[in-house]
């Protein structure tokens, strides 16, 4: 999601035409910053929140996160929901919304993940907290913390090593050499056609 917009993509993004805008800015109803290089109108993602009637980030949710890689894991899903749980009393956190997945850390379409960066992206939540950072995602968890960081939400990892099951990263690694494999494997085949192809050219 961007921070700025100008006056064109903010008026696609929320349905207005760009003559509208022009009109809202000079009658005071929705004013637009101005650049002071070019003095052309410009609008922040804060005033899209406030345009959709959405939360301010400092009145945004404290949501608790646990993740674990499969159904027989679930214990391991209820030792992570406790830590959280007493981490959050002794630093008198008050959690308004806890959300749960099962799924690899590697997929990125998990309901309950995907549905808390929306939350994110729409301002709608002010702190997040996990037991460990690989139970947000395996990869990637800087690129996470910086998107929340943009949107004005604070990323908490209770840093439990031992809340991050071990079976879990040697699942996770056996998945990325087999998906690598597969490709080494596609990759060698290419090469095998591209050869065969040129020496049936020679023959020719």
């Amino acid at each position: 999601m961007q921070n700025t917009y100008n006056i064109q993509a903010f008026g696609k993004l929320i349905g207005k035409s760009t003559k509208t805008l022009q009109k809202w800015d000079r009658e005071g109803k929705l004013v637009a910053h101005r650049s002071s290089q070019s003095n052309r109108r410009y609008y922040t993602h804060d005033q899209y929140l406030e345009y959709r009637g959405l939360k301010a980030p400092e009145q945004g949710l404290t949501i608790a996160y646990a993740r674990v890689s499969g159904v027989a894991q679930k214990p391991d899903l209820a030792h992570q929901l406790a830590a959280l749980r007493s981490y959050c009393d002794v630093h008198t956190i008050a959690i308004d919304e806890w959300i749960q997945d099962i799924g690899s850390g590697l997929n990125y379409k998990r309901k309950g993940f995907n549905r808390l960066m929306e939350m994110v992206e729409l301002g709608q939540v002010r702190k997040i907290i996990i037991a460990h950072r690989d139970r947000l995602v395996r990869f990637g968890y800087e690129y996470f913390e910086t998107f929340c960081e943009r949107h004005h939400t604070e990323l908490v990892s209770i840093n439990g090593e031992h809340l991050s099951p071990e079976q879990e990263l040697v699942r996770d690694l056996i998945a990325i050499i087999t998906v690598f494999s597969a490709r080494l494997h596609g990759l060698r085949s290419y090469k095998k056609v591209i050869k065969d192809a040129a020496l049936q050219k020679d023959q020719d």
